[in-house]
């Protein structure tokens, strides 16, 4: 993104090493890792969380006039966080383009102006989302860091305790499914590991459906176990780039009908109505959607 000063500093006693910048205006950590798009994170302090993602721990602060990066140094940051945070996307120009649609996205635009769609890992992604169905997020948090703990590898002994990488696919097909419900995978655990098993057999696969188009990309990802259309819609948008994707689950479904209809509408009909308004944005307006009726409780029973 044009105009963004990067400034690094060295590690110190007191501090790691840090990437600060500024003139970054589309950018809140509580809206990023609270809109329901990623599940490795711990909120540290007001505006200050850290992440695990990619391989690498950091930890991310916002003041008043920089977003601060802990733990991290330039070459990492613009090799990762630079694409995992979204930071060449004009995010301005995305919100502009949504505001005009209508007064109801205006306010959710507004309300969660700080979100940026993090590009994530699609194998994590894939296991993440798979065991997020029918799921809350504490749940599914839990679940996943257990993944990590129990399969993944030592990646870095950040802030006084060990952080371990996501699972391969090679480490995730050879658990149990007994092993899996364990921590906290219910029937999900099955769907996880038949899905590994696939990943694993089929060297390559998801980095292929990264270069097809929404359509095809979500008729591949739909293959694996365990994924229906919200799932894979969150697979191909959140980590496969595909930003006209619009996930519809129940709750997202109480949500447009409560926004946009006021009576009860198929799923795919909610699917096909957004995709038609937002066009290529639909899945940035579903992440702004989302975010502003979760918090405000915009289409829960009894609203």
């Amino acid at each position: 993104m044009k105009g963004l000063t990067i400034i690094e500093h060295p590690p110190t006693l007191e501090k790691p090493s840090t990437i600060e910048i500024h003139n970054l205006s589309v950018f809140d950590p509580r809206d990023i890792f609270h809109c329901g798009q990623a599940f490795r994170w711990e909120e540290k302090a007001k505006n200050r969380y850290q992440v695990t993602a990619c391989q690498r721990v950091i930890e991310v602060e916002k003041t008043e006039d920089r977003i601060l990066f802990y733990n991290t140094h330039r070459r990492d940051f613009e090799k990762i966080w630079r694409e995992y945070f979204d930071l060449d996307t004009d995010y301005e120009k995305i919100q502009k383009r949504l505001i005009r649609r209508d007064p109801v996205m205006a306010e959710a635009v507004a309300f969660g102006r700080g979100i940026r769609i993090l590009k994530q890992q699609p194998f994590e992604t894939l296991i993440s989302f798979i065991i997020s169905s029918n799921n809350n997020i504490k749940r599914i948090k839990g679940s996943v860091e257990g993944l990590a703990k129990t399969y993944g590898e030592v990646i870095d002994s950040y802030d006084g305790r060990l952080h371990y990488a996501f699972p391969t696919p090679k480490a995730l097909s050879a658990a149990s499914v007994e092993e899996l419900k364990l921590l906290g995978l219910g029937y999900r655990a099955r769907y996880v590991k038949e899905t590994a098993e696939k990943v694993f057999e089929n060297p390559g696969i998801l980095e292929k459906m990264l270069q097809q188009k929404r359509r095809e990309c979500l008729e591949g990802v739909s293959t694996f176990s365990g994924v229906g259309p919200k799932v894979g819609s969150c697979v191909v948008f959140f980590s496969m780039g595909k930003r006209e994707a619009f996930p519809v689950d129940v709750w997202v479904k109480r949500m447009m009908e409560a926004l946009y209809f006021n009576e009860p509408k198929p799923l795919a009909e909610i699917e096909r109505f957004a995709m038609e308004k937002f066009g290529k944005d639909a899945g940035y307006a579903q992440q702004y959607l989302f975010y502003y009726a979760r918090e405000k409780g915009i289409g829960k029973p009894g609203k």
